[in-house]
C-alpha cells in the first residue's frame, strides 16, 4: 500500500473551473486561489435559494447517535430549507481513529467518492480545514487517508486560502486593544481618555455607532458628546477590567509549548507607566492557545452572513469588570475591524476528492466541538447546490 502523500501526489487533480462547473456553481460565484481551490461567494447560496434541498448525511464518530444528530439538525438545517430537509437526514458512524489516522475524514471522503463517482449521484462534502498544530504535531495531516483523501494534500493541510491566519489576526487585534484599553484607562483622567476615544473635528464631537452600542448597554440614551455629565462620561469610557477574569488570550497556529505561559507588558514604556500609577495590572500573567480554539473559528462555523457574523463578533466576552459586569468586543470598538478581517474567511473554499467530486472546506477543529459541523455556511451551500435526490456528507464532531 502506497503512503498517504505519494497516493496524493500521484493523483492528476482537475482544475477548478471543472469543479465549480460540475457542483453547480456559476464564474461570477467564485474567486479562484491558484489552479486546485477557490471560494466560493455566499452570492451563490442566494440564487439556490430556492432550489429543493438535497439528502443531509452527517459523518461522526460512533459514540454519536442517529438520535443525538436529530436533536442537532436544527443547528443547520433550519436555515437551510426545513421543507423539503425534513427525513432527509442521516448520521453514519465512522470508526475511531487508528493510529494511520482513519476515522471521521477518511469516511467522509470515501462515502463521497463511493455516492459520485461509483454510484454516479451529485454529491459535495463538507470537511474542516486542518490546523498546523496537528499537522506538524504527532497526529499529521486530516485531508482523510489511503484513496479517500482532499486534494492537493500539501495545500489543504498548509495555509489553504488563509482563514487560519485571518482568524489569528482577529484573534490577536482584539487581544492586543484589550492590553492597550487597560494601560491607557491606568494612566488617564476620565477627560482625557474621552478626548482620545471622541475627539473633536471640524469644532464638534460626535458618536460612531460603535459608540452608541456602548452608551445603549450603559442605559445611557443621550447621543450628542456634550450632553454627556462627568459621572456618564466616567462610565462610557472606562471599562474597568478586572485582570483576573481575562479569558481572551493571543493566539498562534502552531504547537508552541514556550508560549503557554508568558508575561506581557515587559516594555520599558509599560514598566515606567506600571511603576508610575501604582498599576501592576499592566504587566500580566497570560498565554497562548492554539488559534483554531479562539471563539472567532466558533462564529466561523456559526455565521450565515456577514451582518450576522458582525453581531457575533462582538457579543465575545473578553473578561469582566471590577464590578461583575461582561466586558465584549463592542466594547472594546473592534468588532468592525474583526469583521474586516474576516470578510474572506466566511466563504468556504472549493477543492476535490481524489476522484474528483466536490469538497467545501470551511472553519476547523477544536472551536467548534460544542456545536459540532464545520460551518452553517457550507452546509447551506451544498444543499441548494445538490438539489433534490442529490447528497452532502458532512464531518461532524459531537460529544
Amino acid at each position: 500500500m502506497p503512503s498517504d502523500i505519494d497516493i496524493a501526489q500521484a493523483a492528476a487533480c482537475k482544475p477548478i473551473t471543472d469543479i465549480y462547473k460540475a457542483a453547480g456553481f456559476k464564474a461570477d460565484e467564485v474567486d479562484l486561489y491558484g489552479k486546485y481551490k477557490a471560494k466560493v461567494l455566499l452570492s451563490a447560496r442566494e440564487r439556490l435559494d430556492k432550489n429543493p434541498s438535497g439528502y443531509y448525511v452527517w459523518c461522526s464518530l460512533p459514540l454519536v447517535s442517529s438520535a443525538a444528530a436529530m436533536r442537532m439538525r436544527p443547528c443547520v438545517c433550519s436555515a437551510a430549507d426545513r421543507s423539503d430537509a425534513r427525513g432527509g437526514l442521516t448520521s453514519v458512524a465512522g470508526i475511531n481513529p487508528t493510529p494511520l489516522g482513519e476515522g471521521k475524514s477518511t469516511t467522509t471522503v470515501g462515502l463521497t467518492q463511493a455516492l459520485g463517482a461509483h454510484l454516479g449521484k451529485k454529491v459535495i462534502a463538507c470537511l474542516r480545514q486542518p490546523s498546523q498544530g496537528p499537522t506538524f504535531g504527532i497526529k499529521g495531516g486530516a485531508a482523510g487517508g489511503g484513496y479517500s483523501q482532499v486534494i492537493p494534500m500539501e495545500e489543504f493541510n498548509l495555509h489553504l486560502t488563509g482563514d487560519i491566519h485571518a482568524i489569528t489576526a482577529a484573534h490577536n487585534l482584539c487581544a492586543a486593544a484589550l492590553d492597550a484599553r487597560m494601560l491607557h484607562e491606568a494612566s488617564q483622567t476620565d477627560e482625557k481618555l474621552f478626548d482620545r476615544l471622541c475627539p473633536e473635528k471640524g469644532g464638534e464631537r460626535t458618536f460612531a455607532p460603535i459608540m452608541l452600542r456602548r452608551l445603549q448597554k450603559l442605559g445611557i440614551t443621550k447621543t450628542k458628546p456634550e450632553d454627556l455629565t462627568p459621572e456618564e462620561r466616567s462610565k462610557f469610557v472606562r471599562l474597568d477590567v478586572d485582570p483576573a477574569t481575562i479569558t481572551w488570550n493571543r493566539v498562534v497556529d502552531i504547537n508552541d509549548r514556550a508560549l503557554r505561559g508568558i508575561v506581557t507588558g515587559q516594555g520599558p514604556e509599560e514598566a515606567r507607566l506600571a511603576e508610575q500609577y501604582k498599576a501592576p495590572h499592566i504587566q500580566r500573567n497570560t498565554k497562548y492557545d492554539i488559534s483554531v480554539s479562539s471563539e472567532i473559528m466558533a462564529v466561523l462555523a456559526l455565521t450565515t452572513s456577514l451582518a450576522d457574523m458582525r453581531e457575533r463578533l462582538g457579543r465575545m466576552v473578553v473578561g469582566y469588570s471590577r464590578a461583575g459586569e461582561p466586558v465584549d468586543a463592542n466594547d472594546l470598538g473592534v468588532a468592525g475591524a474583526l469583521t474586516v478581517l474576516m470578510k474572506e474567511a466566511i466563504a468556504p473554499t472549493l477543492m476535490q476528492t481524489l476522484e474528483g467530486q466536490a469538497v467545501l472546506v470551511h472553519a476547523g477543529p477544536f472551536a467548534n466541538i460544542a456545536h459540532g459541523n464545520s460551518s452553517i455556511v457550507a452546509d447551506q451551500l451544498a444543499l441548494k447546490a445538490v438539489g433534490k435526490g442529490g447528497f452532502v456528507v458532512t464531518e461532524v464532531r459531537l460529544l
